[in-house]
């Protein structure tokens, strides 16, 4: 079969969410099956080489393909989700974004001591919102092997921001 252009399938919303922002839309490339088992063979073929124990990804969009590629790379799955969404008790990382400020919670029990975790989600902006997720996992044992992402903004500059981490990006922009 051949390989899919993946860009093709992604929209640009143009003024979203705000004016003078062009939002990447990733649901057509979603709706397409062939790009979607394309994006997630290509997604976990890379997440097995960083020989991780677990999949995080990153609410919400990073649910969307978090669980499958981790499924994909026989490995577990964890969400980090909004504030007050996870029972019982959790531990919480405040960032920023770029149009203000949110944070993102894990089960306290979730990662331990020398668990490897790649970190996935939809769209590498600023770099803000993963590397939260990063500290999180650190303060909580956990050694970040790997970061993956659909689309990678370049211009933003998350990828310097993150370089410490090995990062690979199905799209560029």
């Amino acid at each position: 079969m051949a390989a899919i252009d993946l860009k093709s399938k992604i929209r640009e919303v143009p003024d979203w969410p705000e004016p003078g922002v062009g939002f990447k839309d990733i649901s057509p490339l979603l709706r397409d099956p062939s790009a979607l088992e394309q994006a997630i063979s290509d997604l976990a073929s890379w997440t097995r080489e960083q020989d991780p124990d677990l999949v995080l990804g990153a609410e919400a969009r990073g649910f969307i393909l978090g669980a499958a590629l981790a499924s994909e790379a026989g490995v577990g799955f964890i969400p980090a989700r909004r504030p007050g969404k996870l029972p019982p008790e959790t531990v919480s990382a405040t960032y920023a974004l770029e149009y203000g400020q949110n944070s993102l919670e894990l089960n306290a029990d979730a990662i331990g001591e020398g668990t490897r975790v790649v970190i996935h989600d939809d769209v590498l902006a600023t770099g803000g919102t993963v590397e939260a997720i990063a500290g999180l996992v650190e303060q909580m044992g956990g050694q970040v092997v790997g970061l993956c992402f659909i689309i990678d903004l370049t211009f933003l500059g998350g990828a310097e921001r993150l370089s410490r981490f090995p990062l690979f990006s199905l799209i560029r922009y």
